[in-house]
């Protein structure tokens, strides 16, 4: 008997180090479509060589935001998703179009949010002296990174580091978390406590949202 594992849909901008993960992680999922918004991204390579059928959606040719969202809208769910993922994914994304996948579709940000929404987090985490820094999974809503949180992944910030040092610490703690919480939402420990995601251990009891200091 064939079992059928829950489909995922992951947007790409760039290089896909976070689909890279995700594929590496060997999770109880099938990425059925990798779709980028920028022509020449490597992940979009990286997903042709798995197999995974491939997407490109340039803004260039829908100068009109609603007329964009309506076609991707149209290209994800062409491929029926149980969940769509925004790894790296650097667009906003349209009222109509997030409430289309509410509570379905999970984005990783660089940063500890509420602290540090938008772009540039390393950079202003280090102007602004943290002592931590990090990443978190979210659930997209219409507020811009103010979705509700799944779990978020700590690093330190050392004296030492430069944006680009800091940089690095996150993005291995992103490739830490988000498979983690993904393996969560496939085996059904994903589940929603009124208007609050919550993690539950295999064995049902709550899980930890966050993952620890990392100094590597």
């Amino acid at each position: 008997m064939t079992v059928s594992l829950p489909r995922v849909v992951v947007l790409i901008s760039g290089r896909g180090s976070n689909l890279a993960a995700i594929l590496g992680a060997d999770l109880p999922l099938q990425v059925v479509a990798v779709i980028s918004n920028r022509p020449g991204a490597p992940g979009l390579e990286l997903a042709t060589g798995r197999g995974i059928p491939v997407a490109l959606l340039s803004a260039d040719e829908y100068p009109d935001r609603d007329d964009y969202d309506d076609r991707l809208r149209a290209l994800i769910d062409l491929h029926e998703p149980n969940l769509v993922v925004l790894a790296g994914f650097m667009r906003i994304l349209s009222p109509s179009l997030v409430r289309h996948y509410a509570r379905r579709m999970l984005n990783i940000h660089p940063s500890l949010l509420p602290a540090f929404t938008g772009l540039h987090t390393h950079r202003r985490a280090l102007d602004g002296a943290v002592a931590v820094h990090g990443c978190t999974v979210h659930f997209v809503t219409e507020e811009l990174d103010g979705g509700p949180i799944v779990a978020q992944g700590v690093v330190p910030v050392l004296p030492s580091d430069d944006e680009a040092q800091l940089a690095q610490r996150v993005l291995a703690m992103e490739h830490r978390l988000f498979p983690m919480v993904l393996r969560a939402w496939a085996e059904g420990r994903l589940t929603w406590e009124g208007e609050r995601p919550l993690l539950r251990r295999a064995d049902g009891t709550p899980g930890e949202r966050w993952l620890g200091l990392d100094p590597s």
